[in-house]
């Protein structure tokens, strides 16, 4: 049997405490398989962007288990947890997070410095994955100077750039027109299905979920459906 690329075992997360406390998450169990595609959706507050931030290891749960191919990453600690999602996970936000004072070469590169990559290597790879996202003629453009769906382009080649096993995608087509939005999921799709890279997707944007293989819907911090449970029932 394969091992799963990740794993969710009881997972569990609250927030405040006493008469303030509140349970995002509440008992979340599921398996990921290397190279699917899969939609996590839910309401604003169902605890489906908990689960995200507790999945790519950037929050911790309070109880249950997270593994990643296999392995605990409750074990992850400092510089091992940053190196392991730096080089296994990408990132695509609906509010690009980039840096718009410097150019569209140094940010897809940034992730590349922070592994300890040599500059020249970093400008290879970063160039690389923006000829992949046809934003090779942009490199030396300031980020702030690109429309809402180059500065999401950008974005993807940087999550590119590590050759990362798995994307989380955070409502990725959120800031964009429907027309750029489609072209920005056809990107996303494409790495999916022709390179094999796991897709992770939380939205609430129903027609970008439809597009997964599989719809896991969160509500109240528990999961109320899973069409793979359906389709193997």
């Amino acid at each position: 049997m394969n091992i799963p690329i990740l794993e969710a075992r009881d997972v569990r997360k609250s927030y405040g405490r006493g008469s303030n406390r509140f349970d995002a998450l509440k008992g979340i169990s599921f398996r990921i398989n290397e190279g699917d595609s899969v939609a996590i959706v839910g309401k604003s507050g169902s605890g489906k962007s908990t689960l995200m931030h507790l999945l790519a290891l950037l929050d911790a749960a309070d109880s249950g288990t997270i593994l990643l191919a296999g392995d605990d990453t409750a074990h992850l600690r400092g510089s091992r947890l940053n190196k392991t999602r730096n080089q296994t996970f990408g990132f695509v936000f609906q509010q690009f997070f980039l840096t718009g004072t410097t150019t569209v070469l140094d940010n897809v590169m940034l992730p590349l410095k922070i592994a300890g990559v040599r500059r020249g290597e970093r400008r290879r790879r970063a160039m690389a994955a923006l000829e992949q996202l046809d934003l090779a003629d942009k490199a030396r453009n300031k980020a702030a100077n690109l429309s809402g769906g180059q500065k999401q382009r950008v974005v993807i080649a940087r999550a590119l750039v590590n050759d990362p096993r798995l994307i989380f995608a955070d409502e990725p087509t959120g800031n964009l027109d429907t027309q750029t939005g489609a072209v920005v999921e056809d990107i996303l799709f494409t790495l999916n299905r022709e390179h094999g890279i796991t897709l992770i997707v939380v939205t609430h944007d129903e027609d970008l979920a439809a597009r997964c293989d599989r719809r896991i819907v969160i509500r109240d911090g528990l999961i109320i459906e899973d069409s793979a449970e359906e389709a193997a029932a």
